[in-house]
C-alpha cells in the first residue's frame, strides 16, 4: 500500500514538473512573438488632428508659470508627449525623452503634457528630474488631440502641421516620429507599407 502511494505522489511530482515547464516554455514563446509582432512605429490612431493638418492654435501656461504658444515659433518644430505620474510606460522613456532633447535642441522643442493635480505633477517631475523640460497641465490640450491612452506623443513640424503622431511604448516608436517626418509620411509602418502597395498596383498594371 505504502509502495503504490509513493509511486502515486512520485508520478503526481512528476506531472506537475512537467507542466511547469510546460507553462516557461509556453511564456518563453508568447514573449517572442510579442517581438515579432511588435510595430516598427509608433501607433498611429484616427482620432484628433489628422496629419498633414494644421495643428491646433492654444496658448497654455507651464507649470513654471511661463506662457506657451502651440504650434511653437516658425522653423521650430514641437514634440508634444502626453504621459502621467502613474504610467510605467512613460516613466520607461523618461531617460530617451532627456536624451532626444538634448540631440534634437537645434530645432525641436519638446513639451510634457498632462492635467490632474499640480502637486503630484510637481512631486514628480522633481523626482525624476524633468525641470528641463516645459511641462503643461492642461485637460483642454488633452482634449484637443483626443489622447485616450498614454504615453502618446504628436510631432508638429516648423510650419504648424501635424507631422506624425501615436502610442509610444518603446524608444524606438519615439525615435520613429522624427524619422516620419523626414520621411513625408504619417508613420514609419506607412513608409514600410508603401513599397508594397507599389508592388501590388505594378504587378495589377502588368497583368492588365
Amino acid at each position: 500500500m505504502e509502495t503504490a502511494l509513493l509511486i502515486s505522489n512520485g508520478l503526481l511530482w512528476c506531472v506537475l514538473l512537467a507542466l511547469v515547464v510546460m507553462v516557461i516554455a509556453l511564456a518563453r514563446q508568447v514573449g517572442v512573438l510579442f517581438e515579432r509582432v511588435a510595430p516598427m512605429g509608433a501607433l498611429v490612431t484616427d482620432s484628433g488632428p489628422k496629419v498633414g493638418q494644421p495643428a491646433p492654435s492654444m496658448a497654455l501656461r507651464t507649470m513654471d508659470q511661463a506662457g506657451l504658444q502651440l504650434p511653437g515659433a516658425a522653423g521650430t518644430s514641437t514634440l508634444l508627449f502626453f504621459l502621467s505620474p502613474t504610467c510605467p510606460v512613460c516613466k520607461k522613456l523618461l531617460p530617451a525623452l532627456k536624451s532626444m532633447q538634448k540631440a534634437e535642441a537645434g530645432w525641436l522643442q519638446m513639451v510634457l503634457a498632462s492635467d490632474g493635480d499640480v502637486l503630484e505633477h510637481q512631486a514628480f517631475r522633481s523626482e525624476y528630474g524633468l525641470t528641463g523640460f516645459q511641462y503643461v497641465l492642461s485637460a483642454p490640450l488633452g482634449m484637443a488631440y483626443r489622447v485616450a491612452r498614454l504615453p502618446y506623443a504628436v510631432l508638429i513640424d516648423a510650419s504648424g502641421v501635424v507631422s506624425a503622431k501615436g502610442l509610444i511604448n518603446s524608444r524606438e516608436q519615439l525615435e520613429s516620429l522624427l524619422t516620419a517626418q523626414e520621411l513625408g509620411v504619417a508613420s514609419v509602418q506607412e513608409y514600410l507599407d508603401a513599397p508594397a502597395a507599389h508592388q501590388h498596383e505594378h504587378q495589377h498594371a502588368h497583368q492588365h
